[in-house]
């Protein structure tokens, strides 16, 4: 556990890339190979789910360094990160460190996976003891584990390029065993650094996802970060300048769904989300496609609420996630089919390798094949000019898409982003006028500052005796500095105190974006958005002149 405690503290405390690397590299050559295991495991994003509730370690964090409650939560307000509150209060009562050098696989196995079955006597006895056995920085790592909070600044692309360098593998090979349903193993860390020859992937095994980069990354901006495309004959002048003729590139729709790979091998059919969930079970229509595919085939693609042939939007999909029990009301509500635009395997063979027009060509042969209601080819999106796609792209809404996907027509299949040869061209967001009302503190490196915000928008005319309703909350968007601006606002005008919230004098407006826009009988609005994030400060606009309910519901689709 100490090493694993000293590699956390180590990626924490740095961010190059290079220093991130090395670190990684270090506790790999030097682990063993079942800490190694679970180390990979954690740190590329996985994690079992929380092992005692929050409100149990609170009480008993409390009590071990001898508190009351109250004291322990004005500190937890104060660091803004549960793990390292009691990793500080409980650090005085404690006989540091007589257990630091257990190994982690040990700790996890022996103490950490036992504790959801336990009984919650049981659950304190074995959670104190640990703090007992613990040093400060040991305790803190733990904690992270045990409540299901642990992150640190690593992609599982870094760790991919850390344990390519321990075993000699390439980084793609890495990616690639990284990728589906494992358990962390000696046996498992031993098959995942193994040379190249010893490669026997498991039948439901997923490829790496291969991601675009936004298009804001390779043309010129304004100062909200928006492409420069208000002149669409100068913009087309641009994009050809920075990508070249647009006979080179794939154009199609950008949508709003789940992005999965669905695999068949070995006379079975696997449904993987791009974040690494089998979710075969929860969408029998689109597992039904593998039966009609040919045997050693992997689609890429988005899945879809769909009907009489339109997508839905993707608050249809959202009453599927999660369930449990698939009624068979739910799959009439929320039909889904799968839009396929890529092809990996073809009769057991990567071909991801292979350019991409090749690629196309042998997936729409395939789809026609496979003729299945649920299986939909995903369609280009045809232009002669930059120009003719950029207003296809302005169009975007109307198809029920988020944008343009740009695929470079000879590009392979690559692992995670790559630049230059996929680009998301994604339309402006949407985009309201609201007031800040309410503000809560941050978490985190956001911790003793509010961060987190509440805005509104009036119902009715504000000069009729209108009033302010909650419209959607968002923490992102603006700088270090601004948020110290506000914070101060908040602190110097708040109205009330309802525990951690604060009620604010209603005179700061701010610009809000946002992808997706429904009707809620949930929101006191009567409208949730989807992904609302503040754009800028509106320091130029009083607050009788935010936005109005009736215009934001003249927003929503017809």
């Amino acid at each position: 556990m100490r090493d694993f405690a000293a590699l956390y503290a180590a990626l924490d405390a740095t961010n190059k890339t290079s220093e991130k690397v090395a670190a990684l590299v270090r506790y790999f050559r030097t682990a063993p190979p079942a800490d190694a295991a679970w180390a990979t495991y954690f740190l590329i994003g996985r994690r079992p789910r929380q092992a005692v509730p929050a409100a149990r370690l609170r009480a008993w964090a409390a009590e071990a360094a001898g508190i009351p409650d109250w004291l322990f939560e004005e500190c937890y307000a104060t660091v803004g990160d549960l793990a390292e509150t009691i990793a500080l209060l409980t650090g005085q009562a404690t006989a540091e460190g007589a257990l630091t050098d257990r190994p982690l696989a040990v700790w996890i196995e022996e103490t950490l996976l036992p504790l959801r079955a336990a009984d919650p006597e049981t659950q304190k006895g074995m959670v104190t003891a640990a703090w007992a056995a613990l040093g400060v920085r040991e305790r803190f790592v733990w904690n992270k584990l045990i409540t299901g909070a642990f992150r640190v600044g690593v992609s599982q692309k870094l760790v991919a390029r850390a344990l390519a360098e321990v075993s000699g593998l390439d980084e793609p090979t890495i990616a690639h065993r990284l990728m589906g349903d494992w358990q962390p193993s000696a046996a498992f860390f031993a098959r995942l650094i193994a040379p190249a020859d010893a490669d026997r992937a498991e039948p439901g095994q997923p490829y790496p996802f291969f991601l675009a980069y936004p298009l804001e990354a390779k043309l010129p901006t304004d100062a909200r970060g928006r492409l420069l495309d208000a002149d669409p004959a100068a913009f087309a002048q641009t994009l050809e300048a920075a990508l070249g003729a647009v006979s080179d590139w794939q154009a199609e729709w950008k949508w709003d769904g789940i992005r999965a790979q669905l695999i068949r091998r070995q006379g079975q059919t696997f449904l993987w989300s791009r974040g690494e969930e089998l979710v075969t079970d929860r969408f029998p229509e689109l597992a039904a496609i593998g039966e009609h595919l040919p045997e050693g085939s992997v689609l890429d693609g988005e899945i879809m609420p769909f009907r009489d042939g339109h997508p839905l939007p993707f608050s249809v999909l959202q009453t599927r996630i999660g369930r449990k029990t698939l009624t068979r009301k739910v799959l009439s509500e929320a039909p889904v089919v799968l839009f396929a635009y890529d092809l990996l395997e073809l009769e057991g063979r990567d071909v991801r390798s292979r350019p991409l027009r090749w690629r196309r060509a042998q997936l729409e042969h395939l789809v026609a094949e496979t003729n299945h209601p649920a299986l939909h080819l995903s369609p280009l999106v045809q232009a002669d000019s930059w120009e003719a796609l950029a207003h296809c792209q302005k169009a975007s809404r109307a198809h029920h898409a988020e944008g343009l996907m740009l695929k470079r027509l000879d590009s392979a299949y690559g692992v995670g982003r790559v630049v230059g040869d996929w680009w998301k061209w994604k339309v402006a967001p949407y985009s309201v006028d609201a007031v800040l009302i309410y503000a809560q503190a941050g978490h985190g490196r956001r911790a003793g500052l509010f961060t987190d915000y509440t805005f509104a928008v009036w119902d009715g005319d504000p000069a009729a005796g209108g009033r302010l309703v909650p419209f959607a909350k968002a923490y992102s968007g603006l700088s270090d500095a601004e948020m110290r601006r506000v914070d101060a606002f908040i602190r110097a005008n708040t109205l009330e105190k309802f525990g951690p919230v604060r009620a604010v004098k209603p005179q700061l407006v701010f610009e809000l974006g946002f992808e997706g826009i429904q009707r809620s009988a949930r929101h006191k609005s009567g409208i949730a958005v989807r992904f609302p994030r503040i754009l800028r400060l509106r320091e130029d606009k009083r607050i009788e002149e935010a936005d109005t309910l009736d215009a934001i519901r003249a927003l929503l689709p017809s």
